[in-house]
């Protein structure tokens, strides 16, 4: 059963049409990359027609075809993968993808109802879309959500250095070759605008930032007596909140062994988990009733888990960006993060809006988070700089939207060809 048609784009409509090419599966356990479009789409249904001025699709992977729509010019669209690397990342921490090498349905999609292909990743849906483009006038974008070759790498690597080394320079190639088709290129990072600058060329490429649901993630003081009756936390603890994927790409049993040498230390610490993974029933086993698992949180519910935690802990070194560090601040949550990892940007002045650790082991987190769970003076001045912080850096996902993307898609719409006009006939 194929997926319901988005809408057949008509000869000459003047609202260009652009499909955002995920693939990567669409579900609650999803990650960060999927919840950024999920945003952006939320942001962009939001939008009057008028100052959207595009028709958006995106597509998506799911375990069944259909269609998802937001408003009467967004909407999400399903496909199922062919070949999916699920059986390969079911317990590696990476979202499962789609290996096909064509897709005959998105292609023949592609060609007659978008103008503008926006790739994010680097395999089914991308490589349908380059090589369509060789015989298309559409616009093609790019961004660059995840380093995919360093990921595989590490992924890989902890079975086989050499396999992990040959499977991160295939990758790369790969990346390469696909954003040399492309017209522009999207980057979370000057790091990454850098890098690949020399790849594509300066004039093309672009920061696409990540931005804050305000309606959503903000202070609440009346939220934790709530939260803790809802989900039986015990009353009087200090409360150490991660919010992720539970497994080893987080790094979540790093903070769990500093969790648990608190609690020998006799300090009264409760770490709640937002997220779910292979390795929850380790922390659970490790921490017994000082643990409390969330499970994946809607994103309401989410909001509050933020707003009544007492701190936020995100040991994770893999992320390119780390949305839940941004909600964080905008609840006024003070953040633990180590040094050297790209979420330390979300800071404004590192150790006054939030702490970096920089002994990156289980005794160094210990007594960084120890040193919070004994000065809660020292915790509300930093929730205070962090809340200050939240205020004057995060932009909303409609500014990300307007600013960084709608330019984009607009710079890179072929020109509209409208019906030819009959002469008039002579008198």
């Amino acid at each position: 059963m194929n997926a319901p048609e988005p809408g057949v784009r008509r000869p000459g409509a003047r609202t260009p049409s652009v499909a955002v090419l995920m693939e990567l599966m669409r579900t609650p356990h999803a990650g960060g990359q999927v919840k950024c479009w999920e945003r952006l789409a939320e942001a962009a249904a939001e939008l009057e027609p008028d100052e959207l001025g595009v028709d958006l699709t995106v597509y998506v992977l799911g375990p069944r075809p259909g269609l998802h729509p937001l408003s009467p010019a967004v909407r999400f669209v399903a496909l199922r993968p062919v070949v999916s690397t699920a059986p390969l990342t079911r317990h590696g921490g990476v979202d499962a993808s789609d290996l096909a090498p064509w897709r005959p349905l998105l292609a023949r999609r592609l060609r007659q109802q978008h103008d503008v292909w926006h790739l994010t990743h680097l395999f089914a849906f991308a490589g349908t879309a380059v090589r369509l483009r060789r015989s298309s006038r559409a616009g093609l974008v790019a961004s660059v959500h995840t380093d995919v070759p360093e990921l595989a790498t590490a992924f890989l690597g902890g079975r086989s250095a050499a396999a992990g080394r040959l499977a991160g320079t295939v990758l790369r190639r790969r990346r390469d070759r696909l954003l040399r088709a492309c017209d522009h290129t999207l980057v979370a990072e000057p790091e990454q605008r850098a890098e690949l600058a020399s790849v594509v060329g300066a004039h093309r490429v672009s920061l696409l930032g990540r931005g804050v649901d305000r309606g959503r993630f903000h202070a609440d003081a009346s939220a934790r007596a709530a939260f803790l009756r809802r989900h039986d936390v015990p009353p009087g603890r200090t409360l150490v909140l991660f919010a992720g994927r539970a497994d080893a790409s987080k790094r979540v049993l790093l903070l769990t062994e500093a969790v648990r040498r608190l609690l020998a230390r006799g300090r009264r610490v409760q770490l709640l988990v937002a997220g779910d993974g292979p390795d929850a029933s380790r922390v659970a086993d490790r921490l017994g009733t000082a643990a409390t698992l969330l499970g994946v949180l809607p994103q309401e519910e989410l909001a509050l888990a933020y707003a009544a935690s007492d701190v936020l802990a995100f040991p994770s070194r893999s992320e390119t960006v780390g949305n839940v560090v941004g909600e964080a601040l905008a609840c006024g949550l003070p953040v633990v993060l180590p040094a050297g990892a790209r979420t330390v940007r979300w800071l404004a002045a590192p150790g006054a809006d939030g702490v970096v650790v920089e002994d990156d082991t289980a005794g160094g987190w210990a007594a960084a988070l120890g040193r919070l769970v004994d000065d809660p003076a020292l915790r509300a001045a930093i929730a205070e700089r962090a809340a200050a912080t939240g205020r004057e850096r995060l932009r909303t996902w409609t500014e990300v939207l307007t600013e960084d993307l709608l330019p984009v898609w607009r710079a890179v719409t072929p020109p509209v060809l409208l019906p030819p006009v009959a002469p008039s006939p002579r008198p």
